[in-house]
């Protein structure tokens, strides 16, 4: 197959439909594991503050206990159940406003954690 100029290329693509050329994007990324998302990027170069924000993705999450709510005990038993703390340290967690239950973890422990909390009845922020 013989090698296409760039212009050659732009003129195949000036012929294709959007469906047609949305569809090539799609093959392309598979292809060569990549995503199409970064010039987007490119085009906020006039807003320095927004490319700083978009290009660092928060991936450490905080699970903040604000209140242990009227169930006390089961919300102990959380704090114990996520973080291994003995019961003397778990109460003492719970005991303190905007105590931290877990630092620096994934999205995903963070959601699940946040969830058990507040199922024990708990006000948990995730920060």
């Amino acid at each position: 197959m013989a090698k296409l100029s760039q212009d050659e290329l732009l003129a195949q693509f000036e012929e294709m439909t959007l469906i047609e050329l949305s569809a090539f994007v799609a093959a392309f990324e598979e292809k060569f594991d990549v995503t199409a998302a970064a010039p987007v990027a490119v085009a906020a170069v006039g807003a320095p503050g927004a490319v700083a924000e978009a290009a660092e993705e928060q991936d450490e999450f905080d699970v903040i206990l604000d209140g242990a709510g009227d169930k006390k005990i089961q919300v102990i038993k959380e704090v114990r159940t996520l973080t291994s703390l003995g019961l003397k340290e778990a109460k003492d967690l719970v005991d303190t406003a905007g105590a931290k239950v877990l630092e620096k973890v994934n999205k995903e422990t963070a959601e699940k954690a946040k969830a058990a909390l507040e199922g024990a009845g708990a006000k948990v922020t995730v920060k």
